[in-house]
């Protein structure tokens, strides 16, 4: 007797929990300022910034995992604990997001929260190959996964530059990182409809 597979569907629905549990634990490390006044929220800037990026990242990743998980016909073991770990990599990003705002963007933090954009996505690529595994050919032509691909190396080697290049000029080092993200605001890879 086979066993029911699980659909994608709840995956999915599992996914949504924990990247909203990860976007409120960032928001809980905003803190207003003691002054009544518009130059307390100078000071915050920093703050506002890193979590603005991501903010972002996290959106990104979301839109990101939806559009693939249509592709995907059930959550196979393989499937489940490969999203399980993207899923662990990214709610360190509170973590590292606080980190580089107290800091005020240090070389070292930086480096490391663009490193860890590094890892989440090197998941991201796991992930992909593994729905892109199991997706129907005419569901995502051949030309659409190479692309795909292509996307996910190119932004993994701008993320591993930014964390290089965020030792030793830390503002570039991000600046970087938010380029990496703008190649991921479509789902689809560039070229593809």
């Amino acid at each position: 007797m086979r066993e029911p597979t699980t659909g994608a569907e709840r995956l999915s629905t599992f996914s949504d929990a924990v990247i909203a549990v990860i976007i409120t634990l960032m928001a809980l490390e905003l803190k207003s300022p003691e002054e009544a006044t518009l130059s307390a929220l100078l000071p915050l800037w920093p703050t506002a910034v890193s979590y603005a990026v991501s903010y972002l990242f996290i959106a990104i990743i979301w839109v990101n995992h939806h559009h693939l998980l249509r592709f995907a016909d059930s959550a196979t073991p393989s499937l489940i604990w490969v999203n399980f770990g993207h899923l662990f990599l990214v709610s360190l990003v509170p973590l590292a997001t606080a980190w580089v705002a107290r800091t005020g963007f240090a070389a070292i933090p930086v480096a490391a929260y663009a490193g860890l954009f590094v890892c989440v996505n090197a998941a991201y690529v796991l992930f992909e190959r593994t729905v892109f595994a199991q997706a129907d050919a005419g569901a995502f032509p051949e030309r659409a996964r190479r692309l795909a691909k292509r996307r996910s190396f190119a932004t993994l080697a701008i993320f591993a530059v930014a964390s290089a290049t965020a030792l030793f000029v830390p503002a570039a080092g991000f600046v970087l990182v938010c380029c990496a993200l703008i190649l991921y605001f479509r789902p689809e890879a560039p070229g593809v409809r």
